[in-house]
Order: structure tokens, then sequence, then C-alpha cells
């Protein structure tokens, strides 16, 4: 049985953007109930970022209040997204906590920040920016040394070029080999009443048929969280 986290570190305190409970939306784990904790703040600014108001809005809370909501909830599965959750030191701990209660803990990570010390038992999601999202360059790829069997790595295409720059990585790095799914989203428009903004998005018939034709050994996944409420709602 694992040793009871030191009451210091559950006073340690994040800066909470929101949590909620809900459908997993993404990854291998879409379609399952899990507990949502997004963190305030990111380095990074994709064109085709849906969280934005996530950059700046939150209010600090302890390691342990968080925990408590999490066990009250009685999920199962918990995960750690933003902005980009590693960007506060603190989160490392959170993962650690949960992970040591016997939950599983995704990590939603822009790929940006080291992912070495997150928790062995933890599952990371990378997001290997594109040249669409405007952020290829703060991709650090000394994290793909680290990726673990768990682990998972997701590339969001803006469009064709994005799409054969995602596809060459693939290949170089022969991610498939070195994680448990490789994921390619086709990155959702981003509106703000009828006006486009940033990202026009991509046809998921056009990614199918892309990966269909190259025979790409990848999972295709869509936003399950936009299809059952709208895309704009916050807390789902």
């Amino acid at each position: 049985m694992a040793a009871a986290p030191d009451q210091q570190l559950l006073e340690q305190t994040l800066r909470v953007n929101e949590t909620f409970f809900s459908i997993q939306g993404e990854s291998t784990f879409a379609g399952v109930p899990c507990f949502f904790v997004r963190l305030t703040g990111c380095p990074l600014r994709c064109h085709y970022c849906d969280t934005e108001y996530a950059f700046r809005e939150g209010a600090q809370r302890t390691i342990g209040a968080i925990v408590d909501e999490i066990v009250r909830s009685g999920a199962q599965v918990v995960e750690l997204t933003g902005g980009e959750p590693l960007a506060q030191k603190r989160a490392f701990d959170l993962v650690s906590v949960l992970c040591e209660r016997g939950l599983t803990v995704l990590i939603e990570t822009s790929g940006a920040v080291d992912i070495r010390p997150c928790h062995p038992k933890s599952i990371r999601i990378l997001d290997i920016k594109t040249p669409g999202s405007g952020e290829a360059g703060r991709n650090l790829w000394s994290n793909l040394e680290d990726l673990r069997p768990s682990d998972e790595v997701k590339f969001v295409i803006v469009d064709r070029a994005d799409y054969e720059w995602a596809r060459d990585a693939i290949h170089a790095h022969r991610l498939n080999e070195r994680c448990n799914a490789v994921l390619m989203s086709p990155a959702y428009p981003q509106r703000k009443g009828l006006e486009i903004l940033g990202c026009p998005g991509l046809s998921p018939r056009a990614l199918a048929e892309w990966i269909l034709a190259d025979r790409l050994p990848v999972r295709q996944q869509t936003q399950l969280h936009k299809l059952i409420w709208e895309p704009g709602q916050r807390g789902v």
C-alpha cells in the first residue's frame, strides 16, 4: 500500500482554471468518464487553440483540495490539461499523488515542456505541434526519447502540408513503435459569432482519405465532446 502523501505537499498550491467530470473526448480513452483538472497558463499560442480562456483565468487551490474533489467524484480516470499543465512545476506533484492513489492519470501536454519528471505510472499524451499551429518551433524533440509504451502522441492537422509533415515525423522517429498510439485530429474551425478566427479547420473526410492512401499506422480521432455538447461549451 502506498504511503500517504506528506501534509506539506498537500498544502502546496496550483492555479486552476476549472475542474469538471465529463466524458473523455480524445485519445484511446475517448468515451470514458473522466475527471478533468484544467490548469491555468500556457507558453504557446496555437492558431487553433480552443481554450484561450485558460491562459490567465484561474484561482489558487491546494493539491489536497483538488485530490479530495476527485475522490468525491468517484472517477477512476483523471486528466490534467490546460493550457499547458506542466508549465506549473507543482503539477508533477499532483500527478504523483494521484498515481499513488491508484488512479489512471492522463496528462495532455504540448510537448514544449520536459516530460521526464512525470510519475512513471502516468500516461503522457504528447501533442506535437505542426507548422500549421504556428508553434512547431517550440517542440522539445528530446521528449520523444522518454516515450513509454503506455504514452500516446497526437498531431492536430490543419492542412495537407501539416499532414505530410506529421507523416514524415512519424516515420523518421518510428513513433508507432515507441508508444501506445499515434493520434491524428483534424483541426476544428475556431469561430466567434460568424467570423472564423485563425483556423478554418480541416475536413475529417480529407484527413481520413490521406491516412488510408498512405496506409499510415495512426488512429484518427475527433473531439467527441464537441459532438455531444455545443463546441464552445465550457466544463465538458
